[in-house]
């Protein structure tokens, strides 16, 4: 989130160093000295706490005769906007002036999922910068109330979503919260303290370039596709290779027990068998034992008869 970059012109056209801001070579030059003057003043007035704005400029406006009226129209900034102000000057909204470009080249290539995710980025962004913004207010002794930050996340927003917000956010000059309502161009007006850079508009993509570009990301995502699919493929393979080894456990598994139980079988057959033998044995034997008990009962009844009758 400590980045020290910004857009530059071509990504959403205005320069990285607005007037009045220092840059890594010097003060970038202005037209009008007078104005790059009452810029560069104003931009060390915003960079006040708000409760000692006032009073400090009204003393740089009596210092500087040449400025004093521009300096006393200078307006107080909002907590809101002060905290916004922190983080252009701490070069912390590099990152979400990025993700607008990226925004803008996905909706000039259609691309519906890609908008889908850089929406998603944006919005972590933009929650992630207003806490940074509170965080940096609170190091310098200023509370910011539950609706100022709200304020800093709708400005933070418009500064993604509208190239002339973008413009006044990195001046480190604001005065009020900005707010991006639909596809309706953000209201600057009175926004900034002191002169507001313009924002050329961005020539419209060579045709060329932009049908190679949406080649280019259709080729993309068929790949992404095409891989996911690949993935999905190798995941079910691999599933069913470990239910189809399974099986086959099971499978060996049950041939092994049904062996077994044939085995088990056979013995028990050939038991049974030896048993139906010795039935039958027993059985023919039980038929002459009988047959020799009841022809000895007829023996015994004949003796018995005999010996009575004497």
């Amino acid at each position: 989130m400590r980045r020290k970059s910004v857009v530059s012109a071509k990504d959403g056209g205005f320069g990285p160093h607005p007037a009045g801001i220092p840059g890594e070579n010097g003060r970038v030059p202005s037209a009008d000295a007078a104005t790059e003057k009452f810029d560069a003043i104003a931009v060390e007035l915003y960079a006040l706490a708000p409760e000692r704005f006032t009073a400090e400029r009204n003393a740089r406006a009596a210092s500087e005769r040449d400025l004093t009226g521009r300096l006393k129209a200078l307006r107080k900034p909002t907590v809101a906007a002060w905290a916004v102000n922190l983080l252009a000057r701490e070069g912390q909204l590099g990152e979400a002036l990025d993700l607008a470009a990226a925004l803008r080249e996905a909706q000039d290539d259609l691309d519906a999922a890609e908008l889908a995710r850089l929406s998603r980025q944006r919005r972590a962004l933009v929650a992630a910068l207003a806490t940074q913004a509170v965080d940096l207010a609170r190091e310098r002794g200023v509370a910011v109330s539950a609706a100022a930050r709200e304020d800093v996340l709708k400005t933070v927003n418009a500064a993604v979503m509208d190239a002339a917000a973008a413009a006044a956010v990195m001046t480190a000059r604001l005065t009020r919260p900005l707010e991006a309502s639909g596809f309706e161009p953000v209201d600057v007006s009175d926004a900034v303290g002191g002169s507001l850079p313009g924002v050329p508009a961005a020539p419209p993509p060579n045709r060329d370039e932009l049908a190679e570009r949406r080649a280019r990301k259709a080729a993309e995502r068929a790949a992404r596709e095409a891989e996911r699919a690949a993935g999905e493929a190798t995941r079910e393979l691999g599933a069913i290779e470990a239910k189809l080894a399974k099986a086959r456990e099971r499978s060996d598994l049950l041939q092994e027990r049904i062996e077994g139980l044939r085995a088990d079988l056979q013995r028990l057959e050939a038991d049974a068998q030896k048993a139906e033998h010795e039935t039958e044995r027993l059985d023919a034997e039980r038929a002459e034992a009988a047959s020799r008990a009841h022809a000895a009962t007829k023996q015994a009844e004949a003796a018995r008869a005999a010996l009575e009758s004497h």
